[in-house]
This record gives C-alpha cells, structure tokens and sequence, in this order.
C-alpha cells in the first residue's frame, strides 16, 4: 500500500511542476532560515554547560548605588572571596579571575623568542577546585599557590614546548616578571563567557590591604549541594555592613548608615553561571556576551518563517480542492475509504517535505560561510552531522504531516455523489481560512520589515549622534606604556610626521571599559559624589577636539598635577555653581591605596560627552592630570590629517620599530572601536534584513500560487467581461483588489504589534529615536506594491488573453 501511495504521490508532484515547483522553494527556504538559527540558538545556549557542577557555580556581582543612579559591576571588591567561603556555611568554594593586562596583549619571551597572547587570566589557587578542570601535570591544590607561577592549557603547552615536559621552565613577561609552569590543565570547554590559554597565580596580589569597597576582580563561588542561591544573597548585606562600614567611615567621613540614607549603597547578587553570556551585560565583564532577547526573537523568526512556508502549502492544497475533486469522487466510487485517501494526500505532502529538506540542508551548507560571517559565528557544518540529524528529519516529516493534515481532511470528506455530479464548490470556510493565511503571512513579514527599519534607525542615530567628541581619523595606539620615560620623546617624532596632526595620551578611550572609579566631594562637606575617572595629557581634549564649557584644558605652563578637570554631569551632582579654581577632596588615593585624602583645584569643566555606549547616560568625569599619577601611558591617540592614513600608519610602526623592537605594534581606529560597542545590534540589523527579505519573499511565492490558481478559476469569468467591454486596466483591478484587502488587514494588524515589540526594544538605550511613524508607512508601502507586482503579473497576462480561447469550451 505505502509503494502504491508514493508512486501516486510522485506522479502528482510530477503533474503540478508550477505548484510543486513554489511549494519545495517555499519550504526550502522556510527550513534553511530554521536550521540556520536553530544553530545560531543552539550555539549560544550551550555557553557554560560543559564546566563540571555548573549548575552550583555563581558569579558574585555588584549594583553600586549612587544617590541618583546606579551602575552594575561583573567585578567586586577582591576581599570578599575569602570572607564568603570563611562566613556563609552554603559556599564550598570561591575563586576571583581578573585579566592579566586589561584584556589587551601581553608580549612573552621564552628562551630568547618573543610571542603575543591575549587570553591570560590571574587566578586564585581555588579555580581548579570551583571550575574542576582537570590537571595533567602538577599538583591541583598547588599548582596556583605560589606567586609568579602559571598553569598553561594543553594547547598552549604543546604549541609552545612540544612533546617536552614544561614543567619548572620559565617565561617572560616582557617588562614585567618571570612566570614558571607549575601545572598543564585540559583545555576549557569551547563555549565560556571567558577563555584562557594561561593562568598565572593571584598570590603576588594577596598582599595588598584589604579591600572591601573598591571594584578588582570577578568572584565565582562554588555553592554546597542543596544550598541554595537566595539564601547566600540574603546573608551578603549583613557581611557588607561588617566588613566596608569602616573602610566607608575612613574615606568618605559619615557612618556607614549615613552613607546608605544619601542614597549610595552596594547590592550583591548571585549570577548563575550558565546564565552570565545571555543575561549579563554588566561593567567590566571578562568577555563579550550574548543577548537572551536576540535569541528568543530569532527563535520567534524561525519559528513565523517556517510557518509562513507551511501555511503556502496549506493555501495551495485547498485552494486546488476542486481540481481534486472529481479524483476523490471517482476513488470513492471504486471503494477508497476516507482514511486511504487522506493517507494518500499526507504522503503527497510528506514527499514534498523531504525534498524540501534535502534541499534545505544543500543550502544550509552553501550558505553557512555567509552566516557565520552575518551573525559572527564560527558554525560548522557538522553541527547536523550523528543525532542531530535524525531529530531534523523527524521535524520535516512533522512539517508534512502537519501541513499537509487540513487539507488532506479536507480533500478526503468530499461526496462522491454531489462531486460526481458536478455540485462541488468552494465552501465559503475554506476560502475564510485561505484568506485568513494569506494575513497572516504578511502580517509577520509587514511586522519584520518594520522592526528592521526601526533597529536601522536606531543605529544611525547611535552612529551619528554627537558624541561631544570626533572619534574620526584618530588612532589609538595600545601598549605605549612599554616606552615608560621614552613617552614624550616618541610622541615629538610622532608629531612631526608629515600625517600627523595632533597627538595625546591617555588611559582610557571613549568606549573603552578603562575608566576607573573615584570619589569626590566639596571642602567642609560630608557626602560625596562617585564618578568615573580617567588620567590625560596635556594634548588628550584637543586630539579629540572637546571643547570647555569653562576654564582651561591642561597645560604645560602650569603645574598641574594635582589638578582636576570635571565633565558637566560632575558639576551638576557636586552642586557647584562657580568650580573654576574651587578645591575637591576625594578619599581615593590613586598613588598609594591607604594613603590619607587629597584635595584638588578644578581647572577646568569639559562639556558633556560620551564615554561609555549610548545605552547609558553620562555620569560624573573627573579627570586627572598624568604628571602626577603617570598613569596616561597605556595609549598614545594619533589624530591623522586628511591623507594617506596607511603611510602614516606604516611610518608610525618604524617609529615603533625603533623604540620597542620587541614589542608588536597595536593599532585601532577610535571610530571602528565605538562602532564595536553595537556589535549586538550591527547583528540583529543584519539578520532581521535577511529573515525579513526571505518572509515576505515566502509569502509572495505563496500569493503568486493563490493568484495563479484564481485566475485559472476565473478565465471565463474574464473572457465574458471582456466580450461586453471591460478594460484590461479595469480587469487587472478587479483581480487585484481581493489581494490588496488582504494585505492591507494584514497591515493593520502588524503595526501595533511592531510598534509593541520595539518600544520594548529601545527601552535598552538611554539615548534613543523616537517611534519613526515613516517606518511603518515605508513597510506598508513595501508590502503593498510586492503584493501588487506578485499579482498584477499574472492578472495582466489574464487580461490580455484572448476570450476566444477562455470562452471555446462553452
């Protein structure tokens, strides 16, 4: 019975090659957006679920309240690991990872060679014991104890010293310590929300005075079986308020509940770690984190697309019910019961599924290199290949039967009788639901047009908004700090470079994570304002070209090493009214960690800009002078003129060349680097135009179908019409405006929902567009006229048909 089913159902394909044709490309295209993000999903959940005991492994961060705003921290005061496996009976473990240099490039020698890495890591002794990597050579509970000491991963070890044995060998920070092996681990998993290739131990920084108010380090902590997560954070406030009410008293002056009632506070919750690379978007995480909203908004989309393609399928089965009718009343008549035919209509639609999906996955692994470069990814192929597979047939197979189920219960309750007879029409609840479909698919495709012009609006806005700085043509150079007393001599030659026009140094960029935490309040006053600092050069504001809103910009001809520049958001919390030449007090003793209070004279107020991204607004600046702290080393900005920016680049790495030949030259583009911070929605932008292209291009194949097959229903409706004078124009009309209705409902019904789910959307930016009214008037226009031109084709090729031919059979 089932070979007498599939032959049937072949020669059927074979029969209708214009609707098998529309119906496989439809699907096709409907399981290769599906497969693709299915894999994209599938990738970024698997982040953190191979560590052993993931599920008991928490990541300690920081809310820090300020009096009227507040910012999340990944990383909090290093002093507290120890307290919460010494004080919270629930903690097994805790670890503290922070990046060797900054998350930037560190430059090692071994045995005279000289290499760069970038993923190194400071940990505790207790890693191996929260994260239980295993350990190849070296003692677990030792092999992090002592200070200067590194565990390499097996990869590391074997690219660097082969098949010798590594263990007590030594290399060389260039310009810092020597490091020696103490242990080879297994590589980590491949999907962490922070990697590594080498851990150098933490016990060189344990003795340094305890710190319990300052941000260092991100704290892990390893909970006991059962333990469970609330009850941990519920303890943390009661071991604050023990352990920084007195660091609180000693540098900010007022008690720690005085501290709490101006509104400053410090709330600790627990991250599981599975969750961090989704749900995390915090300051100073230890790697670039997805998007839990991305994810569930692809996985909506492939869920609509493949819809979408089904529901064509659907459209085009009952609406070719009455080609099929006189074939039902016929095997009806011979004896076929209605289960044997329905078995034969879901063996049609099964058939069409399968080729649809061996023609999905050739186009999956064409088009894989695309994706991956759409969505910055690096999927393989043989992510289908062993179980996987199995589970994608068994989905197309779903997809036959499911779409192919109302129609093959339609087609199989037909009388044979009335069919036979020539009585069978259309009822009106098949054409209500047909037309019911054909909404539907537009309303998701007239929906993911608007969300995508929306997300394009929203990142021209963040790309062009003024930023109170020009981030373009300027260069930031990493790893200055090398030069240490060769600086100022380097940034001279770099000034006379025919190319170059200004030249400044600083320790963070705009964009940067670099900015660091720093107190200040007024002479004679208690309560103080926390911001963020930075230290510059004299030449930093004039290469980035920010202008003062009052006072002066640093400057060689006054001693300025214990002067203080304010953004306009410090003045504003400070309450000051006239700052140029008033003095600030800050507990914060950059140049020795317990050293008593400095007091600063403001110099300056720079007009407000951005320096961190667009999703959050701008807090206190101040900014500090290099002359003191030399702490503006770290990057050398290079604003170029209007010319050839690779020959000045290429002068400029000789000039490195010959002051740090050891050291590889490190460039970045400040404009390419802000760009960077959108990374997250460059990628949804990209993905929605392909999906939003691809949906309404599935409902249009489905539209032309339905049109196709009207019209053949209405040829001699047509030939009448023209026999008593009717226009072709007036035709073409008449057999489009049936579409245009629908999909102008369909309009209708996407906006608000469009309008919903970006309103939510934009709730991430605290700088952000207005709702573009033009955007869905643009998207209902689009949706239109594809409609319009998928249709218009066939009804002008039915208009222009001779009536003779349509009328000969009457």
């Amino acid at each position: 019975m089932l070979r007498s089913y599939l032959k049937i159902a072949w020669r059927n394909l074979l029969k209708n090659k214009t609707n098998t044709a529309i119906n496989i490309t439809g699907l096709s295209i409907g399981m290769t957006c599906c497969i693709l993000i299915v894999m994209y999903v599938v990738d970024e959940l698997s982040y953190d679920r191979d560590w052993p005991n993931a599920a008991r492994i928490y990541r300690v961060a920081l809310e820090r309240k300020y009096p009227d705003r507040s910012t999340k921290y990944a990383i909090i005061p290093p002093s507290y690991a120890g307290v919460f496996q010494q004080e919270l009976s629930e903690v097994d473990e805790s670890v503290r990872l922070s990046p060797f240099n900054g998350n930037g490039p560190t430059l090692l020698k071994y045995k005279g060679q000289s290499f760069e890495e970038n993923n190194i890591i400071i940990a505790d002794s207790g890693f191996f014991r929260v994260f239980q990597i295993p350990v190849l050579r070296g003692n677990r509970d030792k092999v992090l104890n002592r200070p200067n000491t590194v565990v390499l991963t097996q990869n590391t070890a074997s690219r660097l010293f082969g098949q010798a044995n590594p263990l007590g060998q030594l290399i060389e920070v260039v310009g810092g310590p020597k490091l020696e092996v103490s242990g080879i681990c297994e590589n980590p998993p491949e999907n962490t929300h922070f990697d590594f290739d080498f851990l150098v131990s933490s016990v060189a920084n344990e003795a340094q005075p305890a710190n319990f108010i300052s941000f260092a380090a991100a704290t892990y902590v390893l909970l006991k079986p059962g333990a469970r997560p609330e009850t941990v954070q519920g303890k943390i406030p009661a071991l604050v308020e023990k352990y920084a009410a007195g660091q609180v008293q000693r540098n900010f002056g007022v008690s720690f509940r005085d501290y709490l009632k101006a509104g400053n506070g410090y709330f600790y919750f627990l991250q599981p770690l599975q969750s961090i690379h989704l749900n995390s978007n915090l300051e100073a995480e230890l790697g670039t984190n997805g998007s839990q909203t991305l994810v569930t908004i692809f996985s909506i989309i492939a869920g609509f697309v493949l819809l979408i393609a089904g529901i064509n399928f659907m459209n085009l089965a009952t609406a070719r019910s009455s080609d099929r009718a006189r074939e039902v009343g016929i095997r009806k008549a011979l004896g076929s019961t209605k289960t044997q035919l329905a078995a034969q209509f879901l063996t049609e639609s099964v058939l069409l599924s399968l080729f649809s999906f061996l023609a999905a996955v050739m186009l999956v692994a064409g088009l894989l290199p695309y994706f991956n470069n759409l969505a910055g990814k690096q999927l393989s192929i043989d992510f289908l290949v062993g179980w996987r597979m199995p589970l994608l047939v068994l989905m197309a197979l779903l997809i036959g039967l499911l779409a192919g189920s109302y129609p093959a219960g339609v087609l199989s309750a037909f009388e044979p009788i009335k069919v036979l007879k020539g009585k069978f029409f259309a009822t009106r609840q098949g054409q209500f639901l047909r037309n019911g479909l054909v909404v539907f698919q537009f309303s998701i495709s007239v929906m993911l047009i608007i969300c995508t012009l929306v997300v394009l609006t929203q990142l021209h806005y963040i790309q062009s908004k003024e930023l109170g700085f020009a981030k373009e043509s300027v260069v930031t150079i990493q790893g200055t700090g090398f030069l240490q007393g060769k600086t100022e001599a380097f940034k001279e030659e770099l000034r006379q470079l025919a190319g170059v026009a200004q030249v400044g140094a600083t320790n963070s960029t705009p964009g940067a994570q670099n900015f660091f935490g720093i107190s200040f309040r007024n002479q004679g006053v208690a309560e103080t304002v926390t911001g963020r600092g930075m230290v510059i050069d004299d030449d930093y504001l004039p290469a980035l070209k920010m202008s003062m809103q009052a006072g002066r910009s640093f400057s060689k001809a006054f001693n300025d090493s214990l002067s203080v520049i304010l953004n306009e958001e410090a003045v504003k919390e400070l309450g000051l009214t006239d700052p140029i030449g008033k003095q600030l007090i800050s507990p914060d003793n950059l140049v020795k960690a317990d050293g008593p209070e400095v007091t600063y004279t403001i110099v300056g107020v720079v007009k407000n800009f951005h320096f961190s991204s667009l999703h959050q607004r701008i807090a206190p600046l101040f900014i500090l002078h290099d002359r003191w702290f030399n702490r503006a080393n770290n990057q050398i900005i290079v604003r170029l003129k209007a010319s050839d920016s690779q020959a000045v680049l290429a002068q400029t790495e000789g000039l490195w060349k010959r002051y740090l030949p050891e050291q590889p030259f490190h460039y970045s583009f400040l404009e390419a680097d802000w760009g960077a911070l959108y990374h997250s929605e460059q990628v949804s932008e990209r993905l929605f135009s392909v999906f939003s292209l691809l949906a309404i291009f599935i409902a249009c194949i489905g539209l032309l179908g339905l049109a196709i097959y009207v019209i053949q229903q209405r040829t001699k409706e047509i030939g009448v019409r023209k026999v008593l004078g009717a226009s072709v124009s007036g035709i073409v009309l008449l057999l489009s405006k049936d579409f245009l209705k629908l999909v102008l409902i369909a309009i209708v019904i996407a906006s608000p929902v469009a309008w919903y789910a970006m309103s939510q959307w934009l709730q991430d930016f605290a700088y952000k567009i207005d709702m573009p009214w033009w955007a869905f008037l643009l998207a209902g226009l689009l949706a239109v006229f594809i409609a319009v031109l998928t249709v218009s084709f066939q009804s002008i090729k039915a208009a222009l048909m001779n009536p003779v031919k349509s009328l000969r059979s009457e």
